[in-house]
C-alpha cells in the first residue's frame, strides 16, 4: 500500500512538471539549473513511479527516487529557503521501501 501511495504522489507531481505547471516553472527557475532540469526530475520521479508498481524492481525505483529526494531537501534548504517537510517526508518512506524490497534484487 505504501508503494502505490507513493507511487501516485510521484507519478502526480512528475507530470506536473513535465507539463510545466507556473508554479514549478517558477520554482525551477530559482533553483537556477535551467529548465531541462526539471523535464529531467519530472522524467526521474515518473519513471521511479513506475518502477515502484513493479515489485521486482521497486527497490530500484526507491533507490532512485530517494537520491532525487536528497536533491529536493538540498534545493528547498539552499536554494528556495522554504521548508524541506515533505521531501524529507517522502526520502524517509523512499529509504523505508528500499529497505523492505532490497532482497527482491536478488531473489
Amino acid at each position: 500500500m505504501l508503494q502505490i501511495l507513493t507511487a501516485v504522489i510521484f507519478l502526480y507531481v512528475g507530470i506536473l512538471k513535465l507539463f510545466s505547471a507556473p508554479m514549478l516553472v517558477q520554482g525551477f527557475a530559482i533553483i537556477g539549473l535551467g529548465q531541462w532540469f526539471r523535464y529531467f526530475t519530472g522524467a526521474i520521479e515518473v519513471g521511479g513511479a513506475a518502477l515502484l508498481l513493479t515489485p521486482r524492481l521497486a527497490a530500484v525505483g526507491a533507490a532512485l527516487l530517494t537520491c532525487t529526494m536528497i536533491g529536493a531537501v538540498i534545493a528547498h534548504l539552499t536554494r528556495l529557503h522554504t521548508s524541506p517537510a515533505v521531501p524529507l517526508v517522502l526520502l524517509v518512506v523512499c529509504v523505508t521501501i528500499v529497505w523492505g524490497r532490497a532482497r527482491a534484487l536478488f531473489v
